[in-house]
């Protein structure tokens, strides 16, 4: 499916934004795609990469459409209400990431994600967090980051889950405010739509709610999971 090309409507639909607004920008160059006549066409792959680094940086009002857009398709196609709770696992949480660097930083991130027994190549995940770190930051500010694959491949993992490791100290991680990072996210999902909802869930709470005060005082692993499900709830709310 990666390789999978998309007119501009399915592309469009695909990453939950107005048609002409993804033709606009593939007007300007800002992602990859070919035009035929009239016509535009994305490779899967390239529109995953782009819808993205375009979640993570769009402003609060843009992402909370984004989101609203995604929550209801999500709920109409599963018939259920999304939460991000159910995705953190006890043996993928740590308080205490070693790491001082930035590389560092991914390496134990990756280390945390294969000890679930999730991950099915460990190489080749660590990888592709460089290269998606090496192409954009995915650090967002607020002491957090998002880290995930460049390129989207629902056969890296088993299942879905979230990673969340909490470091000693605050790496630098390129976040737009220039601070340090010291919460991060690691999202391993095996569905590109429910990859992105998870994103968008994530910045929400970061930028939204006392997430990452909460979980600056996170003793356990049950804590963590404990204000992620209130911060979610009341978001939700």
């Amino acid at each position: 499916m990666s390789h999978e090309v998309l007119n501009l409507q399915q592309a469009a639909q695909h990453v939950f934004v107005d048609a002409n607004d993804l033709k606009h920008v593939a007007q300007r160059g800002e992602i990859a795609a070919q035009k035929r006549g009239d016509a535009w066409f994305f490779e899967h792959r390239a529109l995953d990469e782009w819808a993205q680094r375009n979640l993570l940086a769009a402003k609060p009002k843009a992402l909370n459409e984004v989101h609203r857009s995604m929550a209801d398709g999500d709920r109409r196609a599963r018939r259920e209400v999304f939460s991000i709770v159910p995705l953190f696992r006890a043996d993928g949480i740590t308080l205490d990431l070693a790491a001082k660097t930035k590389g560092g930083a991914i390496r134990d991130m990756t280390d945390l994600a294969i000890a679930t027994g999730l991950v099915y190549d460990d190489e080749g995940l660590f990888k592709e967090l460089v290269d998606r770190e090496e192409a954009a930051p995915t650090a967002v500010g607020r002491s957090a980051a998002f880290l995930h694959p460049r390129y989207h491949d629902p056969y890296f993992f088993e299942d879905t889950f979230i990673a969340y490791g909490r470091a000693r100290r605050p790496v630098f991680f390129g976040a737009p405010d220039g601070e340090g990072t010291r919460h991060f996210f690691m999202i391993c999902s095996t569905d590109h739509e429910r990859h992105l909802h998870i994103l968008a869930r994530l910045a929400l709470l970061a930028h939204g709610t006392a997430l990452m005060e909460r979980l600056d005082l996170a003793e356990s692993a049950e804590d963590v999971i404990a204000a992620i499900r209130d911060c979610e709830s009341e978001f939700v709310k």
